[in-house]
């Protein structure tokens, strides 16, 4: 019997391995951009509050990656809270990720947002993900909906909430407003766009 040989990848295709809480917005530049040779694979978005459970994800994901003959792989993470271990792995592994500290900071433009971060020292800070499921993300998590006297513990100390938003949507500006008023902080609007992840991914795929 003949053996059946799994189809090889095609060398031109790139994997990225990215942060399910900025799936969207990679197809959409893929879309926008033609960037039809990236082969995306996510991770679950709410790690975005657990990254200790980032990097092992990561390897796995690499492994598979490597396993199913991809050459070139790049990490659709920034440093995300995992103490170094993301650029630990892509030291190891030879690849690149997103540059910067956090989504935050791509999505602001990371010389930008380390100029001006210490002027935001107390803002918390949402995304369109983060605004479109602050329920899941926040209230959930930790518990703000049954214990409502935890919002001035955890967030006490901050004095206004930021949504950076990469699409102009007022629904989701209704929303950011409502979390700020829920949270009890001040609301400011900064439209970012897709900030570097765009040149990241362009780049990337070159």
């Amino acid at each position: 019997m003949d053996q059946i040989m799994a189809e090889p990848v095609k060398s031109d295709k790139i994997k990225v391995i990215a942060c399910g809480a900025i799936a969207r917005e990679i197809v959409d530049i893929c879309d926008q951009r033609g960037l039809d040779h990236i082969d995306l694979t996510c991770l679950p978005a709410i790690w975005h509050i657990r990254p200790e459970k980032i990097a092992p994800g990561l390897r796995e994901k690499i492994a598979e990656a490597r396993s199913d003959g991809f050459e070139r792989i790049y990490i659709g993470y920034a440093e995300c809270g995992t103490r170094g271990e993301v650029d630990k792995i892509c030291d190891e592994e030879g690849i690149a990720r997103l540059p910067g500290p956090h989504c935050y900071a791509f999505y602001t433009g990371v010389e930008k947002f380390m100029h001006t971060s210490g002027d935001d020292i107390t803002s918390f800070y949402l995304t369109d993900l983060i605004a479109r499921q602050f329920e899941a993300f926040i209230i959930e998590p930790m518990k703000l909906d049954k214990h409502p006297e935890l919002i001035g513990m955890f967030f006490g100390n901050y004095q206004k909430l930021v949504y950076l938003a990469q699409t102009v949507d007022e629904e989701l500006q209704a929303k950011a407003k409502w979390a700020a008023d829920y949270l009890g902080l001040q609301y400011e609007y900064r439209f970012t766009g897709y900030g570097d992840l765009e040149p990241e991914l362009t780049k990337a795929n070159g």
